[in-house]
């Protein structure tokens, strides 16, 4: 008889023929599989088990499923021809169905709303997402929300993760000394805790059922080490490409590397905008500005390396790990290092702007232009135009006060003929005066305006835009790049 072997036990991919373990939400799923006609939704971390739980749901209850994935090009053509004519196709399984277009989403929450209400039994559609996936169809559809059964999978309990290790090791005929470490180093996920200890084995030559009982002393940062050398060689570059952004940036909030490490410290493998803003408010304009201007999209529409592990849904402005492994790399990076490695300042940002504008209204126009230049080089910027909807309500004083006092790291003064005679630009500067002495107030003077010896900008650097001339945008665009260079001194 052959011996069973390593790669059978813990394995990489498919049910485990040995050491399946039933996930928590094992029996909801099961109910809600055999319920006809009402359209099921799973969702959780990736790599917790969904797509695994209910394939071996399928197989124990003799359920036949059509399994498909928005993947698969073939199976997105099949989804089109269901669509259309959507009768007597039974059980219709839609893996990764996050990655659907938008307007695909919007059909499949019509045609739920369509089977719940007709108490349809010879179509049941069951959609497996990432985390909080169920939201962007709830948001397309929100009277969605009471005709389908959302099951959420949460972080595996250690004693699930210790209940698989155990399979293993009882099949194999071997005792893993770091069981414990390797259970904490899973983070919840079966698929993680599968590749851990297929490498440890791996690491004492242990490839198949022992004939007899042997223990497996590899310590796990020997098993840590190993896995992340393999890993890096796939992820290292797509951290790299993401923490740099669109602009390529190593200075000021560096949003795109902050997303990296708050993914690397949640538990879920998601992160929604909306609660980043409230647990770090110092980031909510830095993010939000990457996030509202398609910036997230467009950065990982374009690298192809980034699309294969994240994801981000920009109606629920949810960014999502969509690879195990890549939750298990981020996890065990050491960020001091990388973030030195790839030149970023780490100082904890302390203000919520990086630059704050203030001028007079005469001036809006080019404030305006220095504003959008600004914010296509990815800055957060306090523009009084751009904040109006936050402002309504508000007692100004104490809403702008703090803004020029000390929530921005740079003030920029444009200063014309107009600013020291108008309520607001006197207020503005008297509130950012003492900043004088910090090198933290950028004056930008208009051709109209000449500073007198009097002036406390008299003997400071200063950057001057000239209006009678034809090349205003060419001028703006230089302060610009002299502002970039200045963030990152």
């Amino acid at each position: 008889m052959k011996p069973i072997l390593l790669e059978d036990v813990y394995c990489d991919s498919g049910v485990p023929q040995y050491t399946f373990v039933e996930p928590s939400e094992y029996t909801k799923t099961k109910v809600a599989l055999r319920t006809k006609g009402r359209g099921v939704v799973v969702e959780g971390p990736s790599g917790i088990g969904k797509t695994t739980c209910i394939k071996k749901i399928l197989e124990d209850t003799g359920i036949s499923a059509t399994c498909l994935s928005a993947r698969i090009i073939e199976d997105l053509e099949y989804m089109n021809l269901l669509l259309q004519d959507p009768r007597d196709v039974g059980v219709v399984i839609i893996d990764d169905f996050h990655l659907l277009k938008e307007e695909a989403k919007r059909a499949f929450s019509d045609l739920l709303k369509v089977l719940a209400d007709e108490m349809r039994e010879d179509i049941k559609l069951i959609l497996i997402g990432i985390n909080r996936a169920g939201e962007c169809l709830i948001q397309l559809a929100p009277d969605l929300n009471n005709r389908i059964d959302t099951i959420k999978f949460e972080k595996n309990p250690e004693y699930k993760i210790a209940e698989l290790i155990c399979k293993g090791e009882d099949v194999l005929n071997v005792s893993i000394d770091c069981k414990d470490e390797i259970i904490k180093k899973s983070y919840g996920s079966f698929h993680i805790a599968q590749m851990l200890c297929k490498t440890i084995c791996i690491a004492q030559d242990v490839i198949e059922q022992q004939s007899q009982k042997i223990t497996i002393t590899v310590p796990i940062e020997q098993v840590i080490d190993i896995k992340m050398q393999e890993l890096a060689r796939v992820f290292a570059p797509t951290t790299k490409t993401f923490a740099a952004g669109n602009r390529n940036r190593r200075d000021g909030r560096a949003p795109y590397l902050k997303l990296l490490t708050w993914l690397a410290e949640c538990d879920t493998g998601a992160l929604q905008m909306h609660e980043i803003y409230m647990k770090y408010p110092h980031y909510k304009v830095s993010i939000s500005q990457i996030a509202d201007k398609g910036y997230i999209s467009q950065l990982i529409s374009k690298n192809e390396i980034v699309a294969k592990v994240l994801y981000y849904e920009p109606t629920s402005k949810i960014l999502a790990i969509e690879d195990p492994k890549f939750v298990f790399y981020l996890k065990n990076i050491d960020w001091r290092v990388f973030a030195q490695d790839m030149g970023f300042k780490q100082e904890e940002c302390t203000t919520k702007y990086d630059f704050a504008l203030s001028f007079a209204g005469e001036k809006r126009k080019y404030a305006e232009m220095l504003y959008q230049r600004l914010v296509e080089n990815e800055y957060s910027v306090f523009y009084d135009k751009n904040m109006t909807a936050d402002i309504l309500g508000k007692d100004l004083d104490k809403y702008f006060a703090p803004i020029y006092e000390a929530e921005a790291t740079y003030v920029i003064a444009m200063i014309d003929s107009y600013y020291p005679k108008k309520v607001w630009t006197v207020f503005e500067s008297d509130k950012y005066k003492e900043r004088f002495g910090q090198d933290s107030v950028i004056p930008i003077l208009f051709d109209d305006f000449t500073p007198s010896p009097m002036d406390t900008l008299y003997n400071k650097g200063y950057e001057t835009i000239d209006i009678t001339k034809d090349n205003v945008e060419e001028q703006i665009n230089q302060i610009v790049n002299h502002l970039i260079q200045k963030m990152n001194i």
